[in-house]
């Protein structure tokens, strides 16, 4: 089966206001896909309302057309599908603090290098960190440690499109979905489905609610017993937007917890 994978490919880094300018238009044509090449990529949360601002201040935007999350200062993390591979880059722009693209507050910085997850080929282990050229004065995201986290309802939240095809957003959305189990997740997918690294959300039987394209590298969260923000997953594909028998795949944070922080301290922070 295809994998979908929920970003905009992007050829060339773009400044914030370009970004927010691109974002109104509709999901472009020439959109990456999965491994298996025949994918269309959808760009928003689907089903989603706005998010309150300052809501989710660890919440960033990707020049290339995909999200993240503020792991540390300095530290974006995101997807590995969504970067070019590790070693030097400066191409990646970050726009952060605001809900809307536009707004004038927006604080933005540059990659300098990233570094995706080791032994990464495009089916599981799809993350990746991003260095940036100064401290973010905002709230990160704290990542499970253990797989306690993933059950429940998450929070997803993104610049992508709101309906398969559709178009990309100025403005932050929010929509909550809800945990699905591996076997479920597992017969929509089959093989494709890696239960060890992914994890799925979603109605099953009746859609509407979803990741999209554009939100990938976003994060999946929930609160913890001390009512802070824990990020469990990482946008990473699916079947076209929001399908009633194809819920969301994530990456599982907590499966990579210790590869991250060990990541991040090579990268200095």
């Amino acid at each position: 089966m295809a994998k979908t994978r929920k970003y905009l490919k992007r050829t060339v880094a773009v400044s914030a206001a370009a970004l927010a300018a691109f974002a109104l238009q509709p999901a472009s044509a020439g959109a990456a896909e999965g491994p298996a090449g025949n994918g269309g990529v959808d760009t928003k949360i689907v089903g989603g309302t706005p998010a309150e601002e300052g809501e989710f201040p660890f919440m960033v935007r990707l020049s290339m057309g995909c999200g993240g999350s503020i792991y540390a200062p300095d530290l974006i993390l995101t997807a590995a599908h969504c970067v070019d591979g590790s070693g030097p880059d400066d191409s990646i722009t970050v726009t952060a603090g605001v809900n809307d693209l536009e707004d004038s507050n927006a604080v933005t910085a540059q990659s300098t290098e990233v570094t995706v997850a080791p032994g990464y080929n495009g089916q599981g282990k799809d993350w990746a960190l991003i260095k940036i050229d100064k401290e973010l004065d905002l709230p990160a995201l704290n990542i499970a440690k253990d797989a306690s986290f993933n059950e429940g309802d998450f929070e997803i939240a993104g610049w992508g499109a709101d309906s398969e095809g559709g178009s990309q957003q100025q403005n932050l959305l929010k929509a909550t979905v809800p945990f699905v189990d591996d076997a479920t997740c597992g017969s929509a997918y089959g093989s494709s489905f890696i239960a060890e690294e992914e994890i799925c959300a979603g109605l099953v039987g009746e859609g509407g609610v979803d990741a999209c394209q554009g939100d990938s590298g976003g994060p999946m969260f929930r609160k913890d017993d001390n009512d802070a923000w824990v990020q469990v997953g990482i946008v990473s594909w699916g079947q076209g937007c929001a399908r009633p028998d194809y819920p969301g795949v994530y990456t599982e944070v907590s499966t990579f917890a210790g590869d991250i922080e060990e990541a991040a301290a090579g990268l200095g922070s």
